[in-house]
């Protein structure tokens, strides 16, 4: 069978038609073979667009079908689109939230875990969760009040630095310099004199090192002598040593021994006392007269005479 030239054209003609319907349903993100339930929720404002993507958990299961304003409730009717395999509770939430930083919105299906399962044209509430952006632009007007604030406090400060720096005479500013400067110069002139004090006496200052290193030297082996010495042993018998000669004088306090009771007896020191004077002057007369003593043997006796107050000075 032969086909006419006007059957194709009007064949071609339909086939090109419907590629184009196809074509621009693809572009707008619509599928025209794809079988998809559809549901219903709305919003207080709209921030959708068409085919805007509605995900769960993070996974793109269906599209923006339709929005629609309704003018009786003043609310926008958002008509979207899931894959048939997507079974959720009709209790579950539609959230709408930003999907980049360019502010793109999407809807999201939270799922609930209880209610029956949603049916093809149901309602489903919605909620609307907060961007970054949103919240920046929330937040913006509190920093940029801060930032004012702070940006007036640094223009204060600044104002108070200059009318402290500022000075109103003639040469105010050039005299603080030339001062500054003339202090400069002092401490460059000190510290000149100071490196050529150190330059003359380099070798004063060696010397005073040198000494200074030896008496350290000697002084560490004095150290060692005294810690070989054994110093704490003499320490401690010198201690001991004070004790009992401590223990001694309390012995002679108390009249303990030959030389406690001489210390302590008055009787005993009398007669001592009266010894020596009776034996200071027998020998006072056997130096005034020696012949006497010499005829001790003698039958012939010679009588004591007293010496005179004048021999007793003498002698």
């Amino acid at each position: 069978m032969k086909i006419s030239r006007e059957v194709k054209t009007a064949i071609l003609v339909i086939a090109g038609i419907a590629f184009c319907i196809y074509l621009f349903t693809f572009l707008k993100g619509e599928d025209l073979f794809d079988k998809s339930n559809s549901y219903y929720t709305e919003f207080d404002y709209n921030a959708l667009k068409m085919s805007s993507p509605v995900t769960i958990k993070g996974n793109k299961v269906g599209e923006i079908e339709d929005i629609k304003y309704d003018f009786d409730s003043g609310k926008t009717r958002i008509s979207f689109t899931v894959t048939p395999q997507l079974k959720f509770s009709k209790n579950s939430t539609v959230r709408l939230y930003q999907d980049g930083l360019m502010g793109g919105n999407a809807l999201s299906i939270v799922e609930a875990s209880d209610g029956e399962i949603a049916q093809p044209g149901d309602f489903i509430k919605s909620e609307v969760k907060p961007g970054m952006i949103s919240t920046l632009e929330k937040n913006f007007s509190g920093i940029s009040e801060d930032l004012g604030t702070t940006l007036r406090s640094s223009d204060t400060l600044i104002t108070n630095l200059n009318a402290l720096v500022v000075d109103e005479s003639d040469d105010g500013l050039k005299q603080t310099i030339a001062e500054l400067n003339a202090t400069l110069k002092t401490f460059k002139n000190v510290g000149f004199k100071a490196n050529n004090l150190l330059s003359k006496n380099d070798e004063k200052i060696a010397s005073v090192l040198e000494n200074f290193d030896k008496t350290s030297a000697e002084l560490a082996i004095l150290i060692k002598d005294l810690n070989d010495a054994n110093l704490s042993n003499t320490v401690k018998n010198l201690d001991d040593m004070i004790l009992k000669l401590n223990q001694l004088v309390t012995g002679l306090a108390a009249g303990e021994g030959t030389m406690g009771k001489l210390l302590n007896d008055d009787a005993l020191y009398d007669n001592l006392d009266n010894t020596s004077k009776e034996l200071q002057l027998l020998l006072l007369d056997i130096k005034l007269h020696p012949a006497r003593y010499r005829r001790i043997l003698s039958k012939k006796e010679i009588p004591y005479e007293e010496p005179t107050q004048e021999q007793l000075n003498n002698n």
